[in-house]
């Protein structure tokens, strides 16, 4: 028996629906990406912005904020640097741990996210939120709870 056989293959159904969310997805973030370009950011720069501004003191350690935003720690590093040279944030060392770097947000930072976050909910709605009955907008929020869950 070769390894081909012992796979469960995805039916017809559930293969369109598979190629249907990746289109979607990959929809989704062009189009609020192509909101975003307008205050100079891209989504994933958006999404730094925001974790940086959730949490006290507006920082986080390098490696944290990469696992928030789903960036690999070098990706980030690139990001970040970007971002530093744009006045958005600014790194700054732990002063209880040597090794540690803090991102933080600066008020120039704040300052776009502010007038970036209503451009971009409108976007989630428009793109996301609205386009779904109501049910099956809770329907895909169950499911990846629990998508989130599997190790």
């Amino acid at each position: 028996m070769n390894d081909t056989e012992s796979i469960a293959w995805l039916d017809q159904e559930q293969q369109q629906i598979w190629r249907t969310y990746l289109l979607g997805v990959a929809r989704i973030n062009q189009r609020l990406d192509d909101d975003l370009r307008e205050f100079g950011i891209d989504l994933a720069e958006y999404e730094i912005l925001v974790c940086l501004e959730e949490v006290p003191e507006h920082r986080l350690r390098m490696s944290e904020l990469a696992d928030a935003v789903h960036q690999s720690r070098s990706r980030l590093t690139h990001t970040i640097a970007r971002m530093e040279r744009a006045g958005l944030v600014e790194r700054v060392n732990c002063p209880t741990d040597r090794r540690g770097v803090w991102a933080q947000i600066t008020d120039s930072g704040l300052e776009l996210l502010r007038r970036a976050a209503p451009v971009h909910v409108a976007g989630v709605r428009r793109n996301f939120v609205e386009v779904a009955d109501p049910e099956d907008f809770r329907a895909i929020g169950r499911t990846f709870a629990k998508v989130l869950e599997v190790e």
